[in-house]
């Protein structure tokens, strides 16, 4: 998956910015990398789905007005 909640600040990261990097890195995915203008992380369908929930309620709760949202799904021979 690939994502961005805004908005955006770059002197200091938002709330909603600290709570997606929380969940990322309590769920079990196998690859995370945060960035400043975009994140990504991959992992097995149920982890990923389970993030996404995670991540659109707590990051909405902490103060996101928008989350651009792309999941990819990539067969295991593909990665």
């Amino acid at each position: 998956m690939e994502f961005t909640t805004e908005p955006f600040d770059l002197d200091e990261a938002p709330a909603h910015a600290v709570v997606a990097r929380e969940v990322l890195e309590a769920a079990e995915l196998d690859t995370v990398d945060v960035g400043p203008f975009g994140n990504t992380a991959e992992g097995g369908a149920d982890a990923v789905l389970t993030a996404v929930d995670a991540l659109l309620r707590r990051t909405l709760t902490a103060g996101a007005t928008r989350i651009s949202l792309q999941v990819n799904v990539v067969e295991e021979g593909d990665r």
